[in-house]
């Protein structure tokens, strides 16, 4: 009789866990081959795990709301018609945890038919939280060792991360471990008043009490505004942003659309937005300078050599999602387009791949959809550099003809670039910024579709 297990599947290069919204098959249910078994959401999209096998769901280890991490088997399939008493709904078995088994040899068991013993208990300490006050992320492999270990939140703010984004790693915990040579400080208990608390020093993560007294009314946030929060607040912490503007003319591209959209759209059948436009010029700037084409790995330099450009798409929900047009620089106006318009007709109804929105390597965001002339925009990590296209509005503006300066009324925009200064220097962020804006403002008015 054949098993197979069913493992969270990878959903992109920093995804590393995943959370089960609804299981579609419960335990004794057949399956067919690739057909769904159960939705999971990760910070980016919601998405369905099909089956690899045909069969029956034997036994499944989480239950619905579980956060999961990458890899981690999460049902277990048979075969060959084996008999499955069926269950009404999925259950986690008793000895089973979401967070891996954490030993004192440092290493992380997954799934075992085998129970071990189960280790001596140790005074227990305040539950680790899966975001810090100062919105760092802590893997559940983290917090089991954390908390094994007698380690308090504040504790583990003060320990150096050296993964991504800063992130506590097992290695660096268990390096803290060791070298922690002190008794582990329990955390302070609540009988123990401070005589004068007023008088704490504030830090950077504290915040002030809120007052929900009066006419107020408290909307909880949805998973995807908790979890685009915690992306701000990381980006912020990661990466010292910089801010340059440039305002361009770009009247030779606004009549060119204004002269050819109608006949675009009868002959490709596409609508042509501002957007393409925008994307094309930004393709073009990243292979003029390459090194804003790249990520930061501790202290190295990963330089990306395929042009992969999210954009910024507002969801009917309000919030935001960033699929992405991979090898911009190899297509044409109309491939862009094209691409453009189905990823963003697909990310409103929430049809978007995982595969969609994964590996962009700059973002572009259009700020002008609101009307609003300017903005400056917080990085999309792992990501060095973000840009903004503000409203076009037309502006009188002076003008260099054979006859001498003119004022004439122009259709102008600002362009605004966020930049990790790590990496990104003024010089590199303002001259990339500036040849985005020269192709926009070279762009050819008698060009054919």
């Amino acid at each position: 009789m054949a098993q197979v297990e069913l493992i969270m599947p990878k959903m992109g290069e920093s995804i590393m866990e995943a959370t089960i919204l609804k299981w579609v098959k419960n335990v004794g249910d057949t399956v067919e081959e690739d057909e769904t078994i159960l939705e999971i959401a990760t910070d980016k999209v919601d998405s369905e795990v099909p089956s690899p096998v045909s069969g029956t769901i034997k036994e499944v280890f989480f239950k619905e709301n579980d956060t999961v991490e990458i890899g981690k088997v999460i049902a277990v399939i048979a075969t060959e018609g084996e008999a499955v008493e069926p269950k009404d709904t999925p259950s986690v078995r008793e000895e089973s945890s979401t967070t891996p088994v954490y030993s004192g040899n440092g290493h992380s068991n997954g799934h075992e038919s085998t129970p071990k013993p189960q280790p001596e208990p140790v005074p227990a300490t305040a539950e680790i939280e899966r975001s810090g006050p100062g919105g760092r992320f802590y893997s559940p492999l983290v917090r089991t060792i954390a908390e094994k270990e007698q380690i308090s939140q504040e504790e583990l703010e003060h320990i150096e991360g050296s993964g991504m984004h800063g992130r506590v790693t097992k290695k660096d915990i268990l390096a803290y471990v060791e070298q922690r040579t002190e008794a582990p400080q329990p955390a302070r208990p609540q009988a123990q008043p401070s005589p004068q608390p007023q008088s704490r020093p504030a830090t950077a993560a504290t915040q002030p009490a809120v007052s929900t007294s009066g006419n107020v009314e408290i909307i909880e946030m949805d998973r995807m505004r908790k979890l685009i929060a915690d992306h701000m607040v990381n980006s912020k912490r990661t990466s010292p942003h910089v801010t340059s503007f440039v305002e361009v003319d770009v009247t030779n591209m606004v009549n060119w659309r204004n002269k050819n959209k109608k006949a675009f759209e009868v002959r490709y059948g596409e609508k042509i937005t501002f957007t393409p436009i925008f994307l094309e010029a930004i393709a073009k700037a990243i292979r003029d300078f390459p090194m804003i084409n790249v990520t930061v790995d501790g202290t190295r330099i990963i330089r990306k050599k395929d042009i992969n450009i999210g954009m910024a798409t507002a969801l009917p929900s309000g919030n935001l999602i960033v699929p992405v047009i991979r090898n911009a620089d190899q297509l044409n106006l109309l491939g862009i387009t094209r691409k453009v318009n189905d990823l963003a007709d697909r990310a409103r109804t929430n049809q978007l791949k995982p595969e969609e929105i994964q590996d962009g390597t700059f973002t572009l965001t259009n700020v002008g959809t609101f009307g609003n002339v300017m903005g400056t925009p917080i990085i999309n990590q792992p990501q060095v550099a973000i840009m903004a296209a503000g409203a076009i509005r037309k502006k009188p503006a002076v003008v260099e003809t054979e006859y001498g300066d003119l004022i004439a009324v122009r259709q102008m925009m600002f362009l605004s670039l966020s930049y990790d200064h790590r990496v990104v220097d003024g010089f590199l962020g303002g001259s990339f910024l500036r040849r985005v804006g020269d192709y926009l403002e070279k762009f050819d008015v008698e060009q054919s579709i």
